[in-house]
């Protein structure tokens, strides 16, 4: 290989790889979007993660019709704690991440990537920003 391309082989690889890291948190299931109302988290697929003002540090209670509306970001028992993000277990014993302490939910009508139409409902559901 010549050197100019073992160089630009490296810097596309130490890029790629410094990207992931830096925009993909709680193994993976959170990611940092850029819009225009800031950086906010979404979801692996690019749904919007939302917090409910009502929920004590690392409680939730938004349960039975709540949680229909307002789905938990379901988290894996054997999910670690990295950082500001942790898993919390619900009162049903199932895990939800967290951010800050806050548990992370999604929205049901938001219906595709992008979309934040929670943001700011019953004055108690806000987006997450970073």
């Amino acid at each position: 290989m010549r050197p100019h391309h073992l160089l630009l082989t490296s810097l596309l690889l130490g890029m790629s790889g410094t990207a992931a890291l830096a925009d993909s948190y709680a193994d993976g299931a959170i990611r940092e979007k850029k819009t225009d109302k800031g950086t906010i988290l979404t979801d692996a697929k690019g749904m919007t993660l939302y917090t409910f003002d009502k929920d004590p540090k690392d409680v939730s209670v938004c349960f039975d019709d709540c949680a229909k509306k307002w789905p938990p970001l379901e988290a894996k028992k054997s999910d670690r704690v990295k950082g500001d993000y942790k898993p919390i277990a619900r009162k049903d014993g199932t895990m939800q991440w967290s951010h800050d302490g806050k548990p992370l939910y999604r929205w049901q009508m938001d219906k595709k990537p992008g979309d934040m139409t929670g943001d700011g409902v019953g004055n108690v559901w806000h987006i997450v920003k970073e």
